[in-house]
């Protein structure tokens, strides 16, 4: 596509014009992220050359917009890595933090459908939901488990203090 069908299409239908240029784009990402990692242009022969193309491979992603597909490049030596999407990852980053931020304020995961409906995506299953929370679960648990390296210059504690009453007087 062209930019003049990109802003023809957003004209027509602001809802659908958008996904095309997300996809568009997301679609010109992933071309460069190939050339940087593979260091040559599709059917380009040099020495700097570290993987040969393998076609493309259409992946679907769920946006703030919709569902849109993509065209991930493929490679024979070396698998393609990109940060349009994380591995095995069907939902946009945006959305997996709507999903985390409604799992934080204790939102049943059927009910997070509701909220991701808001954006416009009416079919994020309870298990994706589930997922996603478990990946936030894990990164919590990696957080607090990290050990504590190097000096801390300040500490601040906070702390409670309860006046207890035994045998009538009360004793700090």
């Amino acid at each position: 596509m062209n930019t003049p069908e990109l802003i023809e299409d957003y004209l027509i239908d602001r809802n659908e014009g958008m996904k095309n240029v997300i996809t568009w784009f997301l679609n010109q990402v992933m071309q460069q992220e190939a050339l940087n990692q593979i260091q040559a242009l599709p059917y380009e022969r040099t020495n700097q050359r570290k993987a040969r193309r393998n076609g493309i491979r259409k992946r679907s992603l769920k946006t703030l917009h919709g569902k849109i597909i993509l065209d991930k490049p493929q490679f024979w030596e070396v698998p393609f890595r990109t940060q349009v999407f994380d591995r095995y990852s069907r939902v946009e980053k945006s959305l997996r933090i709507a999903v985390a931020e409604s799992y934080l304020q204790g939102v049943s995961t059927r009910k997070v459908q509701e909220v991701v409906s808001k954006f416009g995506l009416e079919n994020i299953s309870a298990s994706e939901v589930s997922r996603i929370a478990k990946d936030l679960d894990e990164k919590v648990k990696e957080f607090l488990e990290r050990p504590i390296e190097g000096e801390i210059d300040y500490l601040f504690l906070d702390a409670s203090y309860f006046k207890v009453r035994s045998q009538g007087r009360y004793k700090n």
